[in-house]
């Protein structure tokens, strides 16, 4: 979106096809611009490959924390070895 604003609000071309000249100030822009237009592509496997790793994470969560308290209510003491003596 900014990439495109930023192209837009200075009469240069952004797609994905190739690199157009965007010059700002004296500076090509242009090939700038087609990365950071081309990234945005990137969001359509980042976000649901985030989402999926949270769901899987928030599941392992509730899992585990069900499992504590299931110990900690039995009296159970946590599976933590005593320090080694010396």
């Amino acid at each position: 979106m900014t990439c495109a604003w930023i192209a837009n609000s200075h009469g240069c071309k952004v797609d994905e096809g190739s690199v157009h000249p965007c010059v700002i100030n004296g500076k090509d822009y242009g090939q700038l611009l087609y990365t950071l237009g081309v990234l945005g592509w990137l969001m359509l496997v980042t976000i649901p490959g985030g989402l999926f790793a949270f769901v899987i994470w928030l599941i392992v969560l509730i899992l585990h924390r069900a499992s504590w308290q299931k110990r900690f209510a039995a009296g159970v003491p946590p599976p933590v070895p005593p320090p080694a003596t010396a």
